[in-house]
């Protein structure tokens, strides 16, 4: 049964100032904990720099944090890119994906060096699904807008870019990010994969309640069909970025998990 974990946070204690979190999930690791691995696999029309505050969190509690750049060109490229990373990792391992990430871990999940699965906003097709396929009756809220150029890549619009990808940033962030975007090869939306590796790993589903790129109701039904365990957050597409605590909380959850299983 789906666990669903609450990481909203009170408006008293927001207006306290106080720092609503699990007090295990504060603590450092102990020096016993199995997985002791974080790997991070940023989306579509991004990079893994956006993973900063996740990476430092995690990283000061103990975690060993790695971030693959995927080059975004093909499914295959960007499986290919996660695993040689996973490759670098000493032991058990927590693979994270945002969004599209949510695809390339699905694929390179099946790795025998991955304990876990955290899918941060992300998509999980089945077997045989594509990245697009999962769209099909849960289409992308109308603020989300990409543009496909000649060479079949594809940019989020500029002038919807924040209330599509970014709304909860500030326009400073959001500026910055429209103007860095990483183009991604449209046609990797519709390659199905090979592998799901949600069917043999256990599994976390960070879900932005907020999100104006992948509509809430498809991540949430993604989720209890991979047999996650949910955690909400009041964010937009990017939790990572302006959710970072309960991003790295549940990855640190996750990895606590297994690692007492």
């Amino acid at each position: 049964m789906t666990t669903r974990i609450s990481t909203l946070v009170t408006a008293a204690a927001a207006a306290a100032g106080i720092a609503v979190t699990g007090s295990q999930a504060q603590e450092s690791i102990p020096p016993d904990q199995a997985v002791r691995n974080v790997v991070l696999v940023h989306g579509a029309f991004a990079d893994g720099s956006g993973w900063r505050g996740v990476y430092d969190i995690l990283t000061k509690r103990g975690y060993r944090v790695s971030i693959v750049q995927n080059p975004l060109t093909s499914l295959s490229d960007d499986v290919a890119a996660t695993r040689r990373i996973l490759d670098r990792q000493d032991g058990p391992t927590i693979l994270v994906g945002h969004s599209y990430g949510g695809t390339v871990i699905t694929v390179a999940g099946a790795d025998p060096k991955v304990a876990g699965l955290v899918y941060v906003s992300a998509l999980a097709p089945d077997v045989g699904e594509s990245t697009g396929d999962q769209f099909a009756e849960i289409p992308p809220p109308p603020e989300f807008v990409i543009e496909t150029g000649e060479d079949g890549f594809g940019f989020v619009n500029l002038e919807t870019f924040k209330i599509g990808f970014a709304g909860d940033t500030s326009d400073m962030d959001a500026a910055f990010l429209r103007d860095s975007q990483v183009p991604i090869n449209m046609a990797i939306f519709a390659e199905p994969v090979g592998a799901a590796a949600w069917k043999d790993k256990p599994s976390w589903a960070v879900i932005a309640t907020e999100d104006k790129a992948i509509d809430p109701k498809l991540l949430r039904h993604t989720a209890e069909r991979i047999g996650a365990s949910i955690v909400e957050v009041p964010a937009s597409h990017v939790p990572f970025l302006t959710q970072p605590q309960a991003v790295a909380d549940a990855i640190d959850e996750a990895a606590r998990e297994v690692g007492a299983r």
